[in-house]
Protein backbone atom coordinates (compact mmCIF):
# COMPACT_ATOMS: atom_id res chain seq x y z
CA UNK A 1 0.00 0.00 0.00
CA UNK A 2 2.93 2.63 0.82
CA UNK A 3 4.21 2.06 -2.70
CA UNK A 4 0.87 3.14 -4.09
CA UNK A 5 0.87 6.18 -2.07
CA UNK A 6 4.51 6.98 -3.57
CA UNK A 7 3.19 6.31 -6.87
CA UNK A 8 0.01 8.18 -6.85
CA UNK A 9 2.33 11.16 -4.90
CA UNK A 10 4.99 11.38 -7.69
CA UNK A 11 2.68 10.94 -9.81
CA UNK A 12 0.49 14.18 -8.67
CA UNK A 13 3.83 15.88 -8.69
CA UNK A 14 4.77 15.09 -12.18
CA UNK A 15 1.06 16.79 -13.27
CA UNK A 16 1.40 19.90 -10.84
CA UNK A 17 5.21 19.96 -12.42
CA UNK A 18 3.50 19.57 -16.11
CA UNK A 19 0.43 22.20 -15.22
CA UNK A 20 3.05 24.68 -13.75
CA UNK A 21 5.17 24.33 -17.14
CA UNK A 22 2.10 24.63 -19.47
CA UNK A 23 1.29 27.54 -17.42
CA UNK A 24 4.51 29.45 -17.54
CA UNK A 25 4.84 28.88 -21.57
CA UNK A 26 1.74 30.37 -22.18
CA UNK A 27 1.93 33.49 -20.10
CA UNK A 28 5.80 33.72 -22.01
CA UNK A 29 3.65 33.52 -25.08
CA UNK A 30 1.04 35.94 -24.32
CA UNK A 31 3.87 38.24 -23.23
CA UNK A 32 5.94 38.33 -26.27
CA UNK A 33 2.56 38.52 -28.71
CA UNK A 34 2.52 41.60 -30.43
CA UNK A 35 -0.10 44.24 -29.18
CA UNK A 36 -0.66 45.67 -32.69
CA UNK A 37 -2.10 44.17 -35.51
CA UNK A 38 -0.25 44.38 -39.06
CA UNK A 39 -1.03 47.84 -40.36
CA UNK A 40 -0.91 49.86 -43.25
CA UNK A 41 -0.74 53.40 -42.84
CA UNK A 42 -0.82 56.51 -45.09
CA UNK A 43 0.89 59.59 -44.03
CA UNK A 44 -0.19 62.61 -45.24
CA UNK A 45 2.75 65.22 -45.50
CA UNK A 46 1.66 69.22 -46.38
CA UNK A 47 4.42 70.63 -44.84
CA UNK A 48 1.51 72.04 -41.93
CA UNK A 49 1.62 75.52 -42.14
CA UNK A 50 4.58 78.61 -42.02
CA UNK A 51 6.99 76.11 -39.45
CA UNK A 52 7.54 73.48 -42.02
CA UNK A 53 10.61 72.89 -39.92
CA UNK A 54 9.03 72.04 -36.32
CA UNK A 55 6.03 69.91 -38.63
CA UNK A 56 8.95 67.79 -39.90
CA UNK A 57 10.28 67.02 -36.88
CA UNK A 58 7.21 65.98 -35.36
CA UNK A 59 6.54 63.78 -38.62
CA UNK A 60 9.39 61.90 -38.32
CA UNK A 61 9.52 61.53 -34.60
CA UNK A 62 5.49 60.00 -34.73
CA UNK A 63 7.23 57.82 -37.94
CA UNK A 64 10.11 56.70 -35.98
CA UNK A 65 7.75 55.80 -32.92
CA UNK A 66 5.27 53.82 -35.06
CA UNK A 67 7.70 52.05 -36.71
CA UNK A 68 9.59 50.92 -33.16
CA UNK A 69 5.65 50.40 -31.80
CA UNK A 70 4.54 48.20 -34.91
CA UNK A 71 7.69 46.51 -35.91
CA UNK A 72 8.72 47.09 -39.75
CA UNK A 73 8.13 43.22 -40.37
CA UNK A 74 4.03 44.47 -39.42
CA UNK A 75 3.69 47.61 -41.23
CA UNK A 76 3.71 49.05 -44.17
CA UNK A 77 3.56 52.91 -44.17
CA UNK A 78 4.09 55.65 -47.23
CA UNK A 79 4.19 58.71 -46.64
CA UNK A 80 2.46 61.39 -49.58
CA UNK A 81 4.47 64.58 -49.72
CA UNK A 82 3.19 67.62 -51.74
CA UNK A 83 2.46 70.91 -51.64
CA UNK A 84 4.88 72.44 -48.63
CA UNK A 85 5.28 68.95 -47.82
CA UNK A 86 8.25 68.81 -50.48
CA UNK A 87 10.25 70.58 -48.37
CA UNK A 88 11.38 68.08 -46.27
CA UNK A 89 13.17 66.28 -49.17
CA UNK A 90 14.61 69.23 -49.93
CA UNK A 91 15.95 70.19 -46.70
CA UNK A 92 17.23 66.29 -46.53
CA UNK A 93 19.20 67.12 -49.36
CA UNK A 94 20.87 69.80 -47.32
CA UNK A 95 20.59 68.61 -44.05
CA UNK A 96 22.42 65.78 -42.96
CA UNK A 97 20.26 65.41 -39.58
CA UNK A 98 17.19 65.19 -41.57
CA UNK A 99 18.66 63.11 -44.15
CA UNK A 100 19.56 60.38 -41.54
CA UNK A 101 16.28 59.86 -40.10
CA UNK A 102 15.17 59.39 -43.63
CA UNK A 103 17.38 57.30 -44.57
CA UNK A 104 16.90 54.94 -41.11
CA UNK A 105 12.99 55.16 -41.94
CA UNK A 106 13.35 53.91 -45.91
CA UNK A 107 15.87 51.01 -44.48
CA UNK A 108 12.99 50.24 -42.12
CA UNK A 109 10.24 50.09 -45.05
CA UNK A 110 9.32 53.07 -45.23
CA UNK A 111 8.04 55.01 -48.32
CA UNK A 112 8.56 58.30 -49.65
CA UNK A 113 6.00 59.28 -52.40
CA UNK A 114 6.55 63.00 -54.40
CA UNK A 115 3.54 64.54 -55.75
CA UNK A 116 3.94 65.19 -59.56
CA UNK A 117 1.78 68.18 -59.72
CA UNK A 118 3.34 69.81 -56.70
CA UNK A 119 6.88 69.48 -58.79
CA UNK A 120 5.18 70.71 -61.92
CA UNK A 121 3.16 73.70 -60.37
CA UNK A 122 6.97 74.68 -58.26
CA UNK A 123 8.80 73.94 -61.28
CA UNK A 124 10.93 71.05 -59.11
CA UNK A 125 13.17 68.17 -60.76
CA UNK A 126 12.66 65.74 -58.47
CA UNK A 127 16.22 64.47 -59.17
CA UNK A 128 16.79 67.21 -56.35
CA UNK A 129 14.95 65.57 -53.93
CA UNK A 130 16.24 63.66 -51.40
CA UNK A 131 16.75 60.08 -52.23
CA UNK A 132 14.10 60.20 -54.39
CA UNK A 133 13.59 58.24 -57.66
CA UNK A 134 11.53 58.02 -60.51
CA UNK A 135 8.95 55.19 -58.97
CA UNK A 136 7.89 57.66 -55.98
CA UNK A 137 6.49 60.00 -58.24
CA UNK A 138 2.57 60.14 -58.56
CA UNK A 139 0.35 62.06 -60.51
CA UNK A 140 -1.89 63.72 -57.62
CA UNK A 141 -0.89 64.21 -53.75
CA UNK A 142 -4.62 64.15 -52.78
CA UNK A 143 -5.50 61.58 -55.60
CA UNK A 144 -3.15 59.04 -54.19
CA UNK A 145 -4.46 59.50 -50.65
CA UNK A 146 -7.73 58.67 -51.47
CA UNK A 147 -6.10 55.60 -53.78
CA UNK A 148 -4.48 54.22 -51.09
CA UNK A 149 -7.34 54.42 -48.29
CA UNK A 150 -9.22 52.45 -50.75
CA UNK A 151 -6.88 49.71 -50.43
CA UNK A 152 -7.07 49.66 -47.08
CA UNK A 153 -4.46 52.10 -46.16
CA UNK A 154 -5.38 54.21 -42.64
CA UNK A 155 -5.36 57.84 -42.98
CA UNK A 156 -2.54 59.86 -40.44
CA UNK A 157 -2.30 63.77 -40.96
CA UNK A 158 -0.21 64.49 -37.63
Amino acid sequence: MKSRTVITAGAAFTLLFAAALASSLVARSDASAPHYQPQKVVYHNDGRGKDSAAYFKGLLKNLSNHVAAVGEQRLQIKVVDHGNGIRLLQMASTDPNIAKQIDALRAKGVRFLVCANTLKERNIDWRTLYGVKEEDIVPSGIAELVRLQQQGFIYVHP
